[in-house]
């Protein structure tokens, strides 16, 4: 009997930034592929038209991902991605953004990917212990989704 799963993870590094560029949290954590993720990655395997993955989002809800998600629970930000690309050869998409200072300033314990900047579909989404994002500084996500 043949026996082949298919899966979809991620993890991502959290790096927070001072007004003067000097690491003052940094952090890898894991992240849940949701339903509607996955039904937008199987969605381009077939070729509908369904949009590309284009903005990362912070929020300050820290309720466990489940894999009905569609929303962060509490949106502070959400910004257009700087980069998303990757290698079929290595299975994995990355993704970058960065809020620059001012934007989703507060207590951030959440974050997610998704292909609109308002409403659209969400890949993923994370919880984590609170990153206290002063005004001045920057947060830095680089989101890793491996598909094996």
């Amino acid at each position: 009997m043949i026996e082949d799963k298919v899966n979809a993870t991620g993890e991502l590094q959290i790096v927070l930034r001072d007004a003067e560029g000097n690491i003052k949290d940094e952090r890898t954590v894991p992240n849940l592929v949701v339903t509607i993720g996955k039904t937008v990655i199987a969605s381009r395997l077939t070729g509908v038209a369904t949009a590309v993955m284009s903005h990362m989002a912070i929020g300050s809800n820290n309720v466990a991902p489940i894999a009905a998600n569609t929303t962060l629970g509490v949106e502070l930000a959400r910004v257009a991605l700087g980069t998303a690309g990757g290698a079929a050869s290595s299975n994995q998409v990355t993704f970058t953004a960065t809020f620059a200072a001012g934007v989703g300033t507060g207590a951030i314990t959440e974050a997610g990917v998704l292909n609109a900047a308002t409403v659209g579909s969400m890949l993923c989404r994370t919880v984590f212990g609170v990153v206290n994002k002063d005004v001045g500084d920057s947060l830095s996500i680089v989101w890793v989704v491996t598909i094996n």
